[in-house]
C-alpha cells in the first residue's frame, strides 16, 4: 500500500485554491531593452536571473480548482476567466525610456489540472514555459505568443 501518494491526491482535491510556482524564461532577449512581468495594473516584477542568453522570472500564482478548468487568480493573472494570461512587458511598458512599447501575452489556458497537481504534491517542482525574446520584426516579442508549452520542471 502506498499511502503517501494517495494522501497527497486527497489533500489536493480537498483544498481547491493553491499557490503554485511559475517560471517564465525569455530566450535571447533583445539587448538593451528591459523586460518585466506585469503584476496587477501598474506593478512590475524584475527578472530573478538574467544574462544575454535568457531572462528568468519566478513568482507564484493562485489557482482555483473548483471547476473543470483551472481558474488562475491574483495580480499576475490578466484577462477574462476563460482566457487568462500573463503579460511580459518590454521597453516603456517595463518602465524604461525606450523606443519600444510592447507586451507579450503568455497564455495560461493550456495548463492542465494534472500539471497543477504534480507541482502542488511534489516538492521542488515549478510550472515553466519559455519563448523567444525577439519577434519576427526584430523588436521584443509582443502580442499573443504562439506555441506556449507549459511543463513541470525542477526548481
Amino acid at each position: 500500500m502506498s499511502f503517501g501518494c494517495e494522501n497527497d491526491i486527497i489533500r489536493f482535491r480537498r483544498k481547491m485554491k493553491h499557490q503554485i510556482p511559475i517560471r517564465i524564461k525569455v530566450l535571447r532577449p533583445l539587448a538593451g531593452v528591459a523586460m518585466m512581468v506585469q503584476r496587477g495594473k501598474d506593478e512590475l516584477l524584475q527578472p530573478s536571473a538574467k544574462s544575454a542568453e535568457q531572462l528568468i522570472f519566478d513568482f507564484e500564482i493562485t489557482v482555483d480548482m473548483t471547476e473543470a478548468r483551472p481558474n488562475f487568480l491574483g495580480k499576475y493573472a490578466q484577462g477574462p476567466k476563460d482566457v487568462r494570461f500573463i503579460y511580459v512587458n518590454s521597453g516603456t511598458c517595463a518602465g524604461q525610456h525606450s523606443l519600444w512599447t510592447r507586451r507579450a501575452k503568455i497564455s495560461l489556458v493550456t495548463i492542465t489540472g494534472d500539471q497543477i497537481q504534480a507541482v502542488v504534491t511534489t516538492a521542488g517542482k515549478v510550472l515553466q514555459t519559455e519563448f523567444e525574446g525577439i519577434g519576427r520584426d526584430g523588436g521584443p516579442t509582443c502580442a499573443s505568443v504562439k506555441g506556449i508549452n507549459w511543463t513541470v520542471a525542477a526548481k
